[in-house]
């Protein structure tokens, strides 16, 4: 799978580069980011994957986050893939901003108008991690996930679905229970159609509740003052109830006076790196 570079650019010793691809997958050339610490001249790292939310595209986290210091200090690949297909030319695709292009929600479609090419889920679990692997200096067996919003969805639904995958899972203001907000409503009506059953297997509320896996250690960061966590969106209490149930240990931080931007995640980007850095190097 020939592998396109679009721009390197050096960055606390390490390369932060951006590469296009034809994905199988999805169907359409996707872009991710790549950064590569400067450890990873002499052998091989951890493999950290962040998953973007709404809107977003692979340049949003390695622009805006601060995270490249803290992954070179701690000899961490991180990959950054775009948040859905694009330019695929389905109808209605580039109609609203929380459905369709930027608002792929990490799940393998099965509606006929999205099945060929919304299929992020099986995208960022299988497609990219197997091009990463051969393409680049990682250890296939030590890989962890965080990400945003609904890339936190993301992160979590992976890690719960994949027991032993991942070594770790982190989120910034995750989309907890999609099942029960808009946002996932009407995405998942849209790409999975209209039977509740199927959407409960991509949604982390639920996902925990039947997880058999190895201890998961969570981490999430949200900010008190985030409107979406106001608007019902985010629904972190649901997920929190579900991991205690089941005697999954989760961090949840309410950060007063935070927001849902990416002043928020950098805030405390250093403290997600870190929590990776403790599985991924063990």
């Amino acid at each position: 799978m020939a592998l396109k570079q679009i721009s390197s650019n050096k960055c606390f010793g390490g390369l932060q580069k951006v590469f296009e691809h034809d994905s199988v997958e999805l169907n359409c050339k996707m872009k991710f980011a790549v950064y590569l610490p400067p450890k990873a001249e002499t052998e091989k790292c951890p493999a950290l994957y962040w998953l973007s939310g709404l809107t977003c595209t692979e340049q949003n986290f390695i622009s805006k986050s601060g995270y490249h210091q803290a992954a070179s200090e701690h000899g961490l690949v991180v990959i950054a893939p775009d948040t859905s297909p694009r330019g695929c030319n389905i109808k209605g695709e580039d109609e609203s901003w929380d459905f369709g292009t930027g608002a792929g929600f990490y799940v393998d479609a099965t509606e006929d108008l999205w099945k060929t090419n919304y299929r992020m889920y099986s995208y960022v679990t299988e497609e990219l991690p197997q091009l990463i692997n051969a393409s680049f200096p990682v250890d296939p067996q030590r890989m962890s996930v965080f990400g945003h919003s609904m890339g936190g969805h993301g992160a979590l639904i992976c890690a719960l679905k994949n027991p032993g995958k991942y070594k770790s899972v982190s989120a910034f203001a995750p989309i907890c229970n999609p099942v029960l907000c808009p946002w996932g409503k009407k995405a998942f009506s849209g790409y999975l159609g209209t039977d509740q059953s199927k959407w409960k297997a991509y949604d982390a509320t639920y996902l925990v509740k039947s997880y058999p896996g190895s201890q998961l250690d969570i981490l999430i960061d949200q900010g008190k003052d985030d409107q979406f966590l106001l608007d019902g969106q985010l629904l972190p209490d649901n997920f929190i109830a579900a991991c205690t149930e089941k005697k999954i240990p989760v961090v949840f931080r309410l950060q007063e006076g935070y927001d849902h931007s990416y002043y928020f995640i950098a805030t405390f980007i250093t403290d997600h790196i870190r929590h990776h850095a403790k599985y991924l190097n063990a």
